[in-house]
């Protein structure tokens, strides 16, 4: 049986999920763009592209689900997973109901594989026929009857939680959540915040969704801006590291900032999530919402309130510039050296006669 890697298979299960939320959240924000009444409308090329997008969202937890037992239990996991994220979604268990699912099925195909002994005539049809269906049959039945019952009354707990909340609880939740898009700079942080509003969005809560964007876009922003206060407070290579950061940015790519925290990176970390922490919370209060995962401002108009987005956008930024020009200390020569060093995979002592080796960050 292949080792329990949670996080591995989970990784997988959104991977296949990201591009169908993408494509079908696209699809529903262009057809309100095209037709403001589409919810009251019957015919027209907005009307088409809303409902191709609610017909991909239906399948969302389907997807994830098949995806994670994809990954653990390959190709028999597929059929068995798409049934039972549907149940999944009928049973409303949300996303978290259909990971869980997704992990049942790939283990109890791995388990069929291993144990239920068929005649030898009988093998070919083991991974299109009786796997497929066992699994279907007692996964399934488990999810209506026993296991998917605590994931739907999460998931509606945590939908009426967020729904019902007011301006002071708005901003604190929209807080720790700002705080986490940017505290590893896409890490594993980062991830797990990013997984939770995934799901609320499918589950048809997109406010925290515009959070993660303000919270992976203002890193790069916010360092532009302390580099324009305080420019002697930045090494040369970081200034140039800062032209392709700014514009992975506007892409919602946080990653860009990774070789300019790393020389302070305790100060960096310290001023991003003051600026994200603030600008997220502004977010949740201001009421803005975002039907996509992904994007960057180039679906910033896509938004719900998209102009108030943008205001939070350059607080949070702001606040995060200034923050870290007060705290950072000034470039020495040493600085500049090793900024130098680093930048071209020299960082070594002069004496030191080992191998180099270049990491990509």
């Amino acid at each position: 049986m292949k080792k329990f890697q949670i996080k591995k298979h989970i990784l997988t299960g959104i991977g296949y999920m990201i591009p169908l939320v993408v494509a079908a959240g696209l699809s529903m924000a262009l057809g309100q763009v095209i037709d403001s009444d589409v919810r009251n409308s019957v015919t027209g090329l907005g009307y088409f592209l809303y409902k191709m997008g609610q017909y991909g969202m239906n399948l969302v937890v389907p997807v994830i689900t098949a995806g994670v037992a994809y990954s653990i239990a390959d190709r028999p996991g597929i059929a068995p997973g798409i049934i039972i994220g549907f149940v999944c979604t009928e049973i409303k268990a949300g996303f978290i109901g259909g990971i869980v699912a997704g992990f049942l099925i790939g283990y109890f195909v791995m388990a069929l594989k291993k144990h239920l002994k068929v005649p030898k005539w009988m093998q070919g049809l083991m991974p299109v026929m009786i796997i497929p269906v066992l699994t279907t049959v007692v996964i399934g039945v488990l999810m209506y009857t026993v296991v998917g019952m605590p994931f739907a009354w999460l998931t509606e707990v945590l939908t009426n939680w967020i729904s019902g909340m007011q301006n002071s609880s708005k901003f604190l939740f929209g807080a720790v959540l700002g705080g986490m898009a940017c505290f590893d700079f896409g890490g594993p942080v980062n991830k797990t915040m990013s997984t939770f509003v995934n799901g609320l969005m499918a589950d048809g809560v997109i406010g925290p969704e515009s959070v993660k964007f303000v919270g992976s876009m203002i890193p790069p922003f916010g360092i532009a801006i302390s580099c324009l206060l305080t420019p002697k407070k930045y090494t040369s290579a970081e200034k140039e590291q800062l032209k392709a950061a700014v514009p992975m940015g506007i892409c919602m790519i946080t990653e860009g900032v990774i070789p300019i925290a790393a020389r302070d990176l305790i100060r960096v970390v310290f001023a991003c999530v003051c600026g994200s922490a603030i600008a997220g919370g502004l977010c949740m209060v201001w009421g803005t919402g975002s039907p996509v995962p992904h994007g960057g401002m180039l679906t910033v108009p896509l938004f719900t309130n998209p102009g108030m987005f943008c205001v939070a956008l350059a607080i949070g930024s702001v606040i995060t510039g200034v923050v870290l020009s007060l705290i950072k200390k000034p470039v020495t020569p040493e600085d500049e050296i090793s900024s130098l060093d680093n930048d071209l995979g020299l960082g070594l002592d002069e004496n030191d006669d080992e191998e180099l080796v270049i990491e990509n960050i």
